[in-house]
């Protein structure tokens, strides 16, 4: 069979009389997705943060119909097809925690009897992990009353963001991805590039946390002890380890009323450090963690957006806030695609 051969000088001419090509402009809106068995819903505790997350995987959000009875009750009704799909529902149980865990749980059986293949429920916040254990009598034990209502309602798996404690896994019947929101947290402050810093936990059970933290950044560690006297009220007591001339960065994974933040910052000035800086996953700001904020020696609280801020806070030049979607919608590709979730954080 005769193969057809372009003279040279042709070549050569044909190549200087074609136009010159447009660069390639960036697409600013996200493209569809193929896979048209891969969703993602949200409830209504924390939407902006799952918009974030569609757009990052360059998908639109699932349809759904979320709203309540006159009486307070909560309706639920997914508005697309989703039988045989892999489902990622994400909603934090933040405030008003009953009703945001509601709607989470009503949402997963929703997509059960609408013969989903797969439900996940992504949980940037979990709440009711801070009651893990029996620490007075007849007192219940509600992290693992929650983790067994997401198992009986029908979630095949969970994805947390940063759990209170990590052996809360160990309270669920299915598998739990557990995400650190440490990798966004370590690369601003490793732009700061803060001189002779010291990462502080600001008690025995966050050292972990800090110790890794501390690696990252290159930095010394220090840790606060501290009696807790009653519920939400905690008396600092002493700093171990040497953070005099030093700037300090507290580390932990919620900030709730902020009275130990502002006690664990007053101590380590105390002690002889020129700046406080704090960082926490889950800014929950209750009370008047705020105006308890903005009256402290602290100099900035970074937080990230796995709860929406209350208007209070969104206003507080103190308080910024990271964005942690590209690491949720990784994590989520991940798991859709079978592969690995540890290596985000290798």
């Amino acid at each position: 069979m005769a193969t057809l051969v372009t003279p040279p000088e042709k070549t050569e001419k044909a190549e200087k009389q074609a136009p010159p090509m447009p660069e390639e402009k960036p697409e600013r809106k996200p493209r569809a997705r193929v896979d048209e068995k891969f969703k993602i819903f949200s409830g209504t505790a924390n939407a902006p943060l799952a918009d974030e997350v569609c757009q990052f995987l360059g998908m639109q959000r699932g349809q759904a119909l979320l709203t309540r009875f006159a009486d307070g009750e909560a309706y639920v009704q997914i508005q697309e097809n989703v039988r045989g799909c892999d489902i990622f529902v994400m909603q934090p149980t933040c405030r008003p925690v009953d009703e945001h865990l509601m709607e989470l749980l009503l949402m997963i059986d929703a997509f059960k009897r609408a013969s989903a293949r797969r439900i996940t429920a992504v949980i940037p916040y979990f709440g009711y992990a801070r009651q893990d254990r029996k620490d007075k009598p007849r007192v219940p034990i509600s992290a693992k009353l929650v983790a067994d209502l997401l198992t009986t309602v029908g979630a095949h798996r969970a994805l947390i963001v940063d759990l209170h404690t990590p052996q809360l896994q160990g309270f669920f019947n299915i598998p739990v991805d557990h995400l650190f929101a440490s990798p966004v947290l370590v690369d601003h402050f490793k732009k700061l590039n803060l001189p002779n810093l010291t990462v502080v936990s600001p008690d025995a059970g966050g050292v972990e946390r800090a110790r890794f933290f501390a690696k990252k950044v290159d930095a010394a560690l220090a840790i606060v002890d501290k009696r807790r006297v009653e519920m939400n009220v905690a008396e600092v007591m002493h700093v171990i380890g040497d953070v005099n001339g030093r700037t300090c960065l507290i580390i932990d994974d919620l900030i709730d009323t902020a009275g130990t933040l502002v006690k664990t910052a007053a101590a380590l000035i105390e002690n002889g450090a020129i700046e406080v800086y704090a960082c926490s996953s889950h800014p929950v700001l209750s009370g008047d963690a705020v105006s308890n904020i903005r009256n402290s020696v602290i100099r900035e609280v970074v937080v990230t957006n796995t709860i929406p801020l209350t208007p209070e806070a969104q206003v507080e030049p103190r308080i910024r806030v990271l964005s942690i979607a590209g690491l949720i919608g990784r994590a989520i590709q991940s798991i859709h695609e079978e592969t690995s979730v540890s290596k985000l954080f290798t």
